[in-house]
């Protein structure tokens, strides 16, 4: 099949999942175009099969906001005459999936059908799909999918609730590449970053208020007083700012690292103990999953499709959102007991399994042929 896969190329989970779901099906021999404004932060360019074609949009003092949308939809309409595009798979509902019916309705003057796949991955329906001024485009674009997927079921609730849905939604989890965890890091140093007697707790986000960090801090405040521990905080964002100097009110500073944003997540996890993501909604997550997958135990909330990923007593724990008390006395539970650490760390791992890129391909490439045979039908 060659595939057209539109996405956000930044650090984002769901240009981190659109791009490994492209690089793995170009490994099982199907051609793939990335179409966006710059490069996919994780895509290899030297790998067979892949391509990427960069969308321009060129500056007009008469657009006060720049058409991305309109500049996305002409491009596709281009990639998909000169390289023979079968399908369309648009990842986040704003403007991608827009942008592909318009690109659809283009092509289709030219005589040329291109079945459209919708994944919905979580702020693109909570958030800013259910912003009044978005909403109507939103519902247009999922209702005139050919296929649409959601990452979590809770996700695919959450867009059956808030809009006027009556096309039906696969749930297809997002998914992590098991092979790359099977065996730990040979140079998985834990004193490059902690004493031998500290605890090492991480936290991995964009920062923006929906995360929580001043509650991954205050979490943290609490589980130090009683257990030797550092915390990472990996990534950036807006909140970040009022959590350090919170940091700093309460004499953390020394034991807290601010990793910034970061291209080595799977060596920072190896040597963590325990994951923190008390976030205030979570379509899917991702993080914890990375987590899980190299063996961390996860302390998160138990809002949106948590739940189905951190399973309650046994990879972790999960918690209402804002208890801070709670989570660190489960964090201290965890923590305090070695035998009982690596429970929980043999427990994550078998838990991520389930969620191996081997088991989750097949499902978008079952989807694939089924709607390319409708098209064709039709």
């Amino acid at each position: 099949m060659k595939v057209a896969i539109v996405c956000y190329p930044t650090f984002g989970g769901s240009g981190v999942v659109a791009t490994i779901l492209g690089m793995e099906l170009a490994q099982r021999g199907h051609e793939i175009h990335f179409v966006t404004y710059k490069q996919p932060v994780r895509l290899e360019l030297l790998a067979k099969n892949i391509f990427f074609h960069e969308v321009n949009v060129e500056e007009y003092p008469l657009f006060h906001y720049q058409p991305y949308d309109l500049a996305l939809s002409s491009k596709l309409v281009n990639v998909v005459q000169e390289c023979g595009i079968e399908l369309l798979h648009v990842h986040y509902a704003i403007p991608h999936a827009y942008a592909g019916y318009m690109a659809q309705q283009m092509l289709k003057d030219k005589g040329i059908t291109l079945p459209m796949v919708t994944t919905l991955h979580g702020t693109d329906i909570t958030l800013v799909g259910n912003h009044p001024v978005y909403k109507p485009s939103v519902t247009f674009s999922i209702n005139n999918s050919d296929v649409v997927t959601s990452v979590s079921d809770s996700l695919k609730q959450d867009t059956l609730q808030l809009f006027d849905i009556h096309k039906h939604i696969d749930v297809v989890p997002n998914f992590i590449d098991m092979s790359q965890y099977q065996k730990e890091f040979k140079d998985c140093d834990r004193s490059v970053m902690a004493f031998p007697q500290e605890r090492i707790i991480t936290h991995l986000s964009n920062m923006r208020p929906v995360k929580r960090i001043m509650d991954v801090v205050k979490v943290f405040e609490k589980v130090q007083k009683k257990i030797p521990a550092i915390l990472l905080m990996v990534g950036d964002g807006p909140e970040r700012s009022a959590a350090e100097e919170y940091a700093k009110s309460k004499n953390l500073q020394l034991k807290i690292k601010w990793v910034g944003n970061s291209t080595e997540i799977d060596r920072i996890l190896c040597f963590t103990d325990l994951f923190l993501l008390p976030s205030e909604k979570e379509s899917f997550g991702l993080a914890a999953l990375e987590a899980m997958a190299n063996r961390t135990p996860v302390i998160s909330s138990n809002t949106g499709g948590l739940p189905e990923v951190n399973d309650d007593g046994i990879t972790g724990y999960t918690l209402n959102v804002g208890d801070v008390d709670g989570m660190a006395q489960k964090a201290i539970h965890i923590l305090e007991d070695d035998d009982r650490l690596q429970g929980f760390k043999n427990n994550a791992f078998a838990k991520a399994k389930q969620f191996d890129i081997q088991l989750i391909i097949p499902q978008y490439e079952k989807l694939y042929e089924s709607v390319l045979k409708t098209a064709s039908r039709s």
